[in-house]
């Protein structure tokens, strides 16, 4: 509203070419809490785990997330908490008192609030920046879990390791990339890009996840391939994105760096697993290349050493072919 109020204002002074300031509204969902309940036996000071309160006539007691764990409450903390539990006695399950829970709105009443400072002291920016753009599409209602945070902390450390040796000493290659490492990495700038004009930052953060296990399956430390990497990762996990960038020689910050172009050629197949049908039915694959004729598919599938089996000495009355999916021979 106060962007649209100042924009108004500037162009009737003249000052903007354009009467509205944007294009298109995008209402961004709401992140919601995770409450924890404990569940006191009426009448006494006693709790009793999760699990086992059907067999209590109980009152659900919302209690304080961060003495939470996994759903398991720290008795110490919580009789801690407040006078009246000082004493409070327990009754587990397995050793332990698991909490019940509910997702909704964060509010201090509900002792569900998740405090953006301490998550960046345990797990840095540009994790709390991550696992909030990966928690959901943009626009939905998306609720908050801590658990959760963990994976994109190891992602992070993942990302780090592709850049630095086992004693994290920093170790980069200024070797030529492979194809296979070329693939990976113009797969995800074509999938980020896509991601970016659509808004939907969280299958964005699930491509980057997918390409850092790849590379680092394939060991890729090449310059060029982790270079155009670090760019296109840096307005979601910027922090980290400047260190790196940095490591890897450049002045400017990565910001100014020109973002990557997708080169088609390199995720194109030049091979083919078709699968081979009879009648209908699958009954084995076939890895051919890309651009094989229609008449030297009809051969390869033919000459396989499976379908003799399928055809029974019969002479096939068609052969279909749709290309790059299927092949169905008619019997």
């Amino acid at each position: 509203m106060y962007s649209r109020f100042w924009n108004k204002f500037l162009y009737d002074l003249g000052m903007v070419c354009k009467e509205e300031p944007f294009k298109k509204l995008i209402n961004q969902g709401m992140i919601q809490g995770r409450s924890s309940y404990v569940y006191r036996i009426k009448g006494t000071n006693k709790f009793v785990s999760y699990n086992l309160k059907n067999s209590y006539d109980t009152d659900p007691i919302l209690v304080d997330i961060n003495m939470v764990h996994n759903d398991i409450l720290n008795i110490t903390e919580f009789k801690a908490w407040r006078g009246d539990l000082a004493n409070a006695e327990f009754i587990l399950e397995d050793g332990k008192y698991v909490c019940g829970s509910e997702v909704e709105k964060m509010s201090k009443s509900k002792f569900n609030v998740v405090t953006p400072d301490d998550l960046v002291e345990k797990y840095g920016a540009d994790t709390l920046r991550l696992y909030e753009m990966f928690l959901g599409p943009l626009e939905q209602h998306k609720p908050w879990d801590t658990k959760g945070i963990e994976g994109v902390f190891r992602f992070i450390r993942k990302l780090w390791r592709l850049f630095h040796d086992h004693d994290n000493n920093f170790c980069v290659s200024d070797e030529t990339p492979t194809k296979e490492e070329l693939k990976v990495l113009h797969k995800t700038i074509k999938k980020v890009r896509e991601d970016i004009e659509r808004f939907s930052f969280n299958t964005a953060v699930s491509t980057f996840m997918i390409g850092v296990n790849e590379l680092s399956d394939i060991k890729c430390n090449k310059r060029a391939v982790l270079s155009d990497f670090t760019i296109i990762l840096s307005p979601y996990a910027p922090h980290i994105a400047e260190e790196l960038w940095h490591l890897l020689g450049n002045k400017e910050s990565v910001s100014k760096a020109v973002f990557p172009e997708f080169n088609p050629d390199y995720i194109a197949e030049n091979t083919f697993t078709y699968a081979v049908s009879f009648n209908g039915k699958m009954r084995f694959t076939l890895n051919l290349p890309a651009d094989m004729p229609h008449a030297d598919i009809e051969k390869s599938a033919l000459s396989h050493k499976d379908a003799e089996k399928w055809l029974g000495g019969k002479t096939p009355r068609k052969i279909i072919i749709v290309p790059g999916k299927i092949i169905n021979i008619v019997v």
